[in-house]
């Protein structure tokens, strides 16, 4: 891997971390439940590309395999989610 992919890259991770620290602030100290699923739905995005970024640095595919997983399971829990809070009853 060249060194300005490698700078570019560590600069991402760096850059989608401090990201991820707000929107776990905004999840901690939402205002309503609406905007804590939201910030739990970007926290949630930002991860699967912060593990992206680490398979790209580590060159190792397993990271984005738990990625694809973990992208599954936030497209139904965040469905879920809303469901409950729209109908106030899961089913």
């Amino acid at each position: 891997m060249t060194a300005l992919i490698h700078y570019s890259v560590w600069g991402a991770l760096i850059i989608h971390i401090g990201m991820v620290l707000i929107c776990v602030w905004r999840v901690w100290r939402g205002e309503n439940i609406i905007d804590r699923l939201i910030g739990l739905d970007v926290t949630t995005t930002l991860t699967l590309a912060i593990l992206v970024l680490i398979a790209i640095l580590e060159e190792n595919s397993l990271f984005i395999d738990v990625s694809l997983g973990l992208a599954t399971l936030s497209a139904i829990a965040s469905v879920a989610l809303a469901k409950y809070v729209a109908d106030q009853r899961m089913f």
